[in-house]
């Protein structure tokens, strides 16, 4: 099979912890073959989505993953190929906005992971919020007096957050009783003109935050990242600490609850971030964590997303 990753330049590749990098190279010993290009990369000609690519390789040693160039660029016709892996990193902006648009015509024909058209309604903050039940109390808005009372009425601690922030990126600590506390709300609204989320402080997130990666709407496993002792961020390239753990039967049903409309969304390959058994994001951009699954759990969870890969691509 052909499958393409529309995705970041290599040199962004960490090969013992890229996702990406560890579904080419499963794909690559199943004997397919992986494509890589950039969203400028694609492009739209008679009404058909392209991409301009080359194929990439897995080397057994560094650079470890590398561009065939001596086979020059390839002119893919997407509805064509068995497969496009949407991996680019968020943001998603408005470059992110046209891959998604250019994509929409292989809907229905090619195999799309995550589906364009699902990628543009989960905002990977505001789609939790169809799932109130699991989320913790929260609150989306750009009234700075309404973030301070929200901080105050949820007993003086909470979480904030921008919409389009990635990896714990402007996610800040909020206390009532903190000088700096205004002055934060101001950064993240830009003075009352951008939206940002609000939620309340769980203190289960000094035990860590649980990322559970599911596949077509079924738990994979999860992992556990825990943060330093001076940090409420857990993100791996923050400086969290990974260690393997299970699902409680409270997330079990919670995945169940959620994973149903993921599917429905064309959601396939999604990280639920979970703290104190609340769902706080719905990652559907570029998620990670299945390298530090599959070492934990002893089986190569890349192989059997590339398997499911196989199987739904053939019953098309």
């Amino acid at each position: 099979m052909r499958f393409v990753f529309v995705m970041d330049p290599l040199t962004r590749v960490t090969p013992d912890k890229d996702t990406t990098f560890a579904f080419i190279r499963a794909a690559q010993a199943r004997g397919h073959q992986s494509f890589h290009c950039l969203p400028q990369d694609l492009y739209v000609s008679q009404g058909f989505p392209f991409a301009t690519a080359h194929r990439v390789e897995i080397l057994p040693d560094p650079p470890y993953i590398t561009l065939r160039r001596d086979e020059g660029a390839q002119r893919l016709p997407l509805h064509d190929v068995e497969a496009v892996f949407i991996r680019k990193d968020p943001p998603f902006d408005q470059a992110y906005l046209y891959a998604t648009l250019m994509l929409e015509p292989a809907r229905g024909k090619t195999l799309i992971i995550n589906d364009p058209r699902g990628l543009r309604d989960a905002n990977e903050k505001l789609y939790a919020l169809g799932f109130s039940e699991w989320t913790p109390k929260t609150l989306v808005t750009a009234d700075r007096d309404m973030i301070h009372d929200f901080v105050r009425d949820v007993g003086g601690s909470a979480v904030i957050k921008p919409l389009d922030g990635a990896g714990g990126w402007g996610v800040m600590m909020l206390r009532s009783d903190d000088k700096n506390a205004r002055a934060i709300a101001d950064m993240l609204t830009g003075e009352g003109q951008r939206l940002a989320m609000v939620q309340e402080f769980l203190p289960a997130v000094s035990e860590g935050d649980k990322r559970i990666l599911l596949l077509d709407g079924e738990p994979l496993g999860a992992i556990l990242r825990v943060p330093r002792g001076d940090e409420i961020r857990s993100n791996i390239h923050v400086g969290g600490r990974v260690v393997p753990t299970d699902l409680t039967p409270r997330e079990r049903e919670l995945v169940r609850s959620v994973g149903a409309r993921l599917k429905a969304d064309g959601l396939y390959f999604v990280g639920l971030d979970v703290i104190g058994e609340h769902l706080t994001e719905v990652n559907v951009t570029s998620p990670t964590g299945i390298q530090e699954l599959s070492r934990f759990t002893g089986k190569d969870q890349a192989a059997t997303v590339i398997e499911w890969v196989e199987k739904t691509a053939r019953s098309r």
